[in-house]
């Protein structure tokens, strides 16, 4: 079996990365949320690009380029808040088999301090060990639960991914959710996969933008890079990343939200995800930080059980700690 020829720690690795984005799934506790990636978004018209200096180029060098999202995450240090988190987890028939409410105040107000106002699990939801049932549920917790104070957001830019084990392994996870369009290395089958914009990967993705209004107040485009309806069942197998939407602030070209649709299933590993992260101005300073953070999928991988979970991550009240 091919699977066996890839060594363990590579199939480790792998396990690791699937479980941060294929969190998530067919669930009716958190339904399908809109594709649209904007919890108010009001699409006006198409744009006429004869009209406009905009380009399908003029967003694909924006999504390359951009770093909002990983800063977004950066700046949550330096605020207070409340996070409510609600995860599921799923059986083999799509019944939910667990869950887990979290609503935590994150003091920065001086040294920081994580209370927990609420705290609520039923089901199956961990081993006899006291560890999480699910690899989902336990990437989840240190990504998300505590993400803005742990070393997954270290100052510093995206990085190649040299250096350590562990450093490599996280700046995977960085490009996988901050970077779309952009290879990630070191994971086995894939890793040109989710390099959609390259010369050879756009002929099979259609590109459009539109007017938009996010939030009934900012005006945005919603620029949309999906599968060609005329492609073959076989070649729209092959291709990883089935849709993109971002949507930008029409005044300066700010990245507020996106929307990723992954799915792929060969002999190593098979993933059905749906991934959503929303940013909001906050502050006088109109900073940009995340607001609501949306998975929804299933992975599986061989000699394992397979997960399906999903969850839903609410950030209010941010403000300026001293």
């Amino acid at each position: 079996m091919l699977s066996t020829q890839i060594p363990l720690m590579k199939k480790i690795l792998l396990a690791l990365v699937f479980i941060l984005i294929t969190l998530a799934g067919f669930s009716q506790q958190i339904p399908r949320f809109n594709p649209d990636t904007i919890r108010t978004i009001h699409i006006d018209s198409a744009v006429n690009i004869t009209s406009t200096r905009l380009t399908n180029q003029t967003f694909i060098d924006e999504i390359l380029r951009d770093t909002s999202f990983y800063q977004a995450f950066r700046e949550m240090k330096k605020y207070s808040f409340t996070a409510e988190n609600r995860v599921f987890t799923y059986d083999k028939k799509n019944k939910v088999a667990g869950k887990i409410y979290r609503k935590i105040f994150h003091n920065n107000n001086g040294p920081y301090k994580m209370q927990f106002l609420a705290k609520q699990d039923s089901g199956k939801v961990y081993k006899r060990n006291g560890k999480y049932s699910l690899y989902t549920v336990e990437m989840f917790d240190y990504i998300f639960m505590n993400a803005y104070n742990s070393d997954f957001t270290p100052s510093g830019s995206v990085s190649d991914g040299q250096g350590g084990s562990n450093e490599s392994y996280k700046d995977k996870l960085k490009t996988l959710i901050f970077s779309p369009g952009r290879p990630v290395k070191g994971i086995p089958f894939i890793s040109k996969k989710t390099e959609i914009f390259t010369a050879n990967m756009r002929q099979y993705y259609d590109y459009s933008f539109y007017r938009a209004t996010y939030l009934d107040s900012i005006p945005v485009y919603r620029f949309k890079v999906s599968m060609k309806p005329s492609l073959s069942n076989y070649t729209k197998d092959g291709l990883m990343i089935k849709e993109l939407i971002t949507i930008f602030d029409m005044r300066n070209l700010q990245i507020l939200g996106r929307y990723v649709d992954m799915k792929y299933d060969n002999l190593a590993f098979e993933f059905d995800v749906q991934m959503n992260i929303e940013l909001s101005y906050v502050g006088d300073e109109q900073t940009l930080l995340p607001t609501k953070i949306t998975y929804q999928g299933d992975w599986d991988i061989p000699f394992k059980r397979e997960e399906k979970a999903s969850f839903l991550i609410l950030h209010k009240g941010y403000k300026l700690g001293k």
